[in-house]
């Protein structure tokens, strides 16, 4: 019943909104308020952001549209009126809205930070380093890094149990043996970024030495690859290190070894202002940041990818579960 009055209060609310701005003349873009009823838990005591108004946003897909949720119950808890601009389409959309202001906060990926908007191509291996180069490189862009998180949702190649029963490999470097002791048995699906991309396939059979013939390589879009990959329609499909599909459909991940793969650790970003403004926004993320890793996001994922629930509920109920906010 909770879940329903919330909905129509939002619905209420941006109504409001649309109607306000059609008889102004203007388009609705900032967004509409989110309106749970939260109170401070381990976070936000004495609400250090009373009177702030801060926009969130995201990207579109499902983690990101969780971890924007999350981070806007924690501002709401610690006393902000929380504006949700979370869902926009690529990357390039969301990064833009923080860098020019028009949104105050967002969970970004330290590798997308280095490689699509810093125009690096040479990742740094060790996580930590990595977070420190993009947050050093974004001071000049009036971007804000707060601490890491160990969420790192990056490339991996993942085998069904059978397949795994079969030829017991357990890293890329083993994957590499068996497609030259046995090259029928390493096929791939794949998609067509991850076929053709630098810090993709071409990138790791070279870091590898691994040699997967093209007739070997089966294109098809991320959602196939996982139900194929349980079937065991290919021996390896490429897979995100934090999609919720690798648990619920029980398979086996290879170590990447060599640490080819670039890191994608997710982390707060706030547009600089902002943060000068309110500093208090470091204290009320970074234990909700410090619990974030690939075992919580996969669970967290697989709720709505999976079991079909809202991405916003799914996110103030680990909010809760969690203790850091207290439903009102």
């Amino acid at each position: 019943m909770r879940r329903v009055r919330v909905r129509v209060r939002l619905f209420l609310l941006f109504l409001a909104g649309a109607l306000l701005a059609a008889a102004s003349g203007c388009g609705l873009t900032s967004g509409s308020p989110m309106v749970d009823d939260v109170e401070p838990g381990s976070i936000g005591k004495g609400k250090p952001l009373e009177g702030a108004e801060l926009t969130v946003t995201s990207k579109e897909f499902t983690e990101q549209l969780i971890l924007g949720a999350i981070m806007g119950i924690a501002f709401q808890a610690a006393g902000a009126e929380v504006v949700d601009r979370t869902g926009i389409q690529g990357s390039v959309g969301s990064r833009e809205a923080v860098v020019n202001g028009e949104a105050d906060a967002g969970f970004e990926y330290t590798g997308t930070a280095w490689i699509t908007y810093q125009g690096n191509s040479r990742p740094i291996p060790d996580p930590r380093e990595q977070w420190e180069a993009v947050r050093d490189a974004d001071v000049k862009n009036g971007v804000t890094w707060l601490e890491p998180s160990e969420l790192n949702n990056t490339y991996a190649l993942a085998m069904s149990q059978a397949n795994y029963e079969k030829y017991r490999t357990r890293t890329l470097s083993e994957v590499a043996e068996l497609a030259k002791s046995d090259p029928g048995a390493v096929t791939l699906c794949v998609e067509g970024e991850f076929a053709n991309r630098a810090d993709g396939l071409p990138g790791m059979e070279k870091a590898y030495g691994m040699d997967v013939p093209a007739r070997n390589v089966t294109q098809m879009d991320t959602g196939i690859i996982y139900t194929q990959t349980a079937k065991g329609a290919c021996t390896y499909g490429e897979v995100f290190t934090t999609d919720g599909r690798i648990k619920s459909m029980n398979l086996v991940v290879m170590e990447d070894d060599r640490k080819f793969f670039p890191n994608y650790n997710a982390a707060p970003t706030v547009n600089t202002d902002t943060f000068e403004e309110w500093p208090a926004i470091a204290d009320v993320l970074a234990p909700v940041t410090a619990k974030l890793d690939n075992t919580v996001a996969q669970d967290l994922n697989a709720r709505v990818d999976v079991d079909g629930e809202d991405p916003h509920q799914v996110a103030l109920d680990w909010m809760v579960e969690e203790g850091f906010v207290k439903e009102g």
